[in-house]
């Protein structure tokens, strides 16, 4: 009688991707969520024998049946149950699981910035994720995910990353809003800094000089020269590159227009050409670009379109266990009244009680006040609104108003990048309760 199992060579992709879509970034996370030895799950996760308990454990785990997955030799009838001695070692590793889960709470992260891949804090959003995953290893593949300020952008693209590296991919990341003016309001010096950067991350020397010739090709020519002729053939698995927060192209119709169109050439270029299919993108942004475009040269109307919209019920109720607080169905509601499902500001309050900083009564009264614990959020938008008096005018008429308001494109475009507004057809209101108490008050 077999007491041991492994995964049937065709099903290993399976649990790569179960890998992911369960919120495992790489298999330490997965051991280190189940209490035991990496090298187990790594056994696991390439074909290898383990014992059937942890077998059996791994793919509750990753939501998978274990007959479906397993390779087995005649009769699965004749693998034996696990004794008594196996129920205990995987009561203990359940343990040291809800120990392990314990102590990251013990250390709950403030929430700023990017929630990492392996963060048990990461909420995952109507199976966005799994949509990633799929697109990012078929050829040539466009992931477009836009999103006002501080919905999750960065965390998913992220997490896409972490599962394309899973698959032993090559990943460049690289966040636009950092680039210096002189760069980026320059089409030559930014698709140059396009390719070094590029480069750099492939750990590829730089050969920008013996391949860069303004004298025969315009920049864009050059540009793909490099990625066609050095930095795609140079790496022998597929390349994701990941440009987060695009927007900052945008004011910059000659540059934006001529890159944007060189994007949208690449991705077409690998339905043809086998080189430029080892190359995935991921586009980041918050609005869609609102100069006019050809629509044959626009990225915006290719690829897998992703919008990361808030938080539902079911999954802040998903984050409120997370962060052990027994809240009902009473606590959620009056939460969401006044933050509707904004993914930062719901961390916000949950980190704060969750740490016994306050109550929830105590955040609900204060919220729009400058002692809250949103003053910083509120008052920085606050700065960056009466930087553009025309703004402020703006969303005065919006947070005023107990009707849908309509106001010009520009105007729209900025409050919703700034995530200040909601859309409701061609007009728009205050994105939640908080943001119409405090700036009705302050503007």
């Amino acid at each position: 009688m077999s007491r041991s199992l492994k995964v049937a060579q065709k099903h290993i992709e399976t649990v790569k991707v179960a890998l992911l879509r369960n919120g495992f970034p790489s298999q330490r996370a997965l051991a280190l969520d189940l209490g035991i030895a990496l090298s187990t799950v790594s056994r696991f996760c390439t074909g290898k024998a383990v014992d059937y308990s942890t077998f059996v454990d791994l793919c509750e785990q990753l939501s998978l049946e274990w007959k479906d997955i397993a390779h087995i030799d005649g009769d699965s009838s004749l693998i034996t149950k696990p004794n008594k001695a196996s129920l205990q070692l995987s009561l203990e590793q359940n343990t040291i699981a809800t120990e392990i889960e314990a102590s990251c709470f013990e250390k709950l992260p403030f929430p700023e910035g990017v929630v990492p891949p392996n963060s048990c804090l990461y909420q995952s959003r109507d199976n966005i994720e799994s949509i990633c995953y799929q697109t990012i290893i078929k050829p040539a593949s466009l992931i477009r995910i836009k999103a006002p300020q501080l919905m999750g952008k960065t965390s998913l693209i992220m997490r896409v990353l972490a599962y394309a590296q899973c698959q032993n991919y090559k990943v460049v990341y690289l966040d636009l809003s950092n680039i210096e003016r002189s760069i980026i309001t320059d089409l030559d010096k930014f698709v140059r800094w396009l390719s070094y950067m590029v480069g750099k991350q492939l750990g590829l020397a730089n050969q920008l000089n013996d391949y860069w010739d303004l004298s025969i090709l315009g920049s864009n020519g050059n540009c793909t020269a490099y990625f066609e002729e050095y930095l795609l053939p140079e790496i022998d698995c597929p390349i994701v590159l990941a440009l987060d927060d695009v927007d900052r192209l945008f004011p910059y119709d000659i540059v934006v227009e001529d890159f944007l169109g060189m994007l949208r050439s690449w991705h077409e270029k690998g339905k043809i050409s086998t080189i430029w299919q080892n190359l995935r993108l991921i586009m980041a942004h918050s609005t869609e670009v609102y100069i006019s475009l050809d629509l044959n040269q626009s990225p915006f109307n290719a690829g897998v379109p992703i919008e990361l919209g808030e938080f539902n019920e079911e999954e802040i109720e998903e984050l409120a266990r997370l962060h052990k607080l027994d809240w009902k169905t009473t606590e959620i509601v009056e939460l969401m009244n006044l933050l509707g499902g904004h993914p930062y500001l719901i961390r916000l309050a949950m980190y704060h009680i969750s740490c016994n900083k306050l109550d929830l009564k105590t955040l609900l009264n204060n919220a729009s006040q400058e002692i809250s614990i949103y003053s910083n959020h509120l008052r920085q938008n606050l700065e960056l609104l009466q930087q553009k008096s025309s703004l402020t005018e703006s969303f005065k008429r919006v947070v005023l108003s107990n009707e849908p308001v309509q106001l010009n494109p520009k105007a729209v475009y900025q409050l919703y990048s700034m995530g200040l507004i909601k859309l409701e057809e061609n007009r728009v209101i205050p994105r939640c309760k908080l943001y119409r108490d405090y700036f009705s008050r302050v503007l």
